[in-house]
């Protein structure tokens, strides 16, 4: 491990020599992830993507995208884009990327189960803002909004989390 992995540890994420409290999944950690469990998935990912609100916040980075209205996440496993961004109107069960809270106005990507998804191994494992502290996710990791938004002005596309094995 490196400096610049983002390395979950019992304390918080540890990332450039910070460690930053998050919240995790709310079925704990899982070396056998699926879709729904609410667990978050143990092993070694990497950030493939950062989206942000436009209408809330600045760009973090130059390669952030930003999100719009139509933007939706597929968490159908018998849909062909499974674990994609796809955009409305949309046939399958999805994720509305635009929230009316803050949860998704920056949005870290990681190829967890991704680009090709195996139906029902788990979707969406996002590195996002968390409702309060301790509050468990579905399985992504969230994070106090300024501390999300340090962190995403400094990961770079293949920068690494590690989440150690349950």
């Amino acid at each position: 491990m490196t400096p610049q992995d983002l390395v979950l540890t019992p304390r918080g994420v540890r990332f450039v020599g910070r460690l930053f409290p998050c919240s995790i999944g709310k079925g704990g950690l899982s070396n056998d992830k699926r879709e729904g469990d609410g667990a978050t998935p143990t092993g070694i990912h990497h950030i493939v993507g950062l989206l942000y609100r436009p209408d809330r916040v600045v760009a973090p980075t130059s390669w952030a995208i930003p999100t719009g209205p139509q933007d939706l996440w597929s968490d159908d496993g018998s849909d062909s884009r499974y674990n994609q961004l796809v955009r409305a109107p949309y046939p399958f069960s999805h994720e509305r990327l635009r929230r009316a809270d803050p949860l998704y106005d920056v949005v870290l990507l990681t190829d967890w189960n991704w680009p090709n998804a195996v139906p029902g191994r788990g979707s969406a494992i996002f590195l996002h803002q968390w409702r309060r502290p301790g509050f468990p996710t579905e399985g992504c990791i969230a994070f106090r909004r300024d501390h999300l938004h340090w962190i995403a002005q400094r990961v770079l596309p293949g920068t690494r989390v590690v989440i150690p094995r349950a």
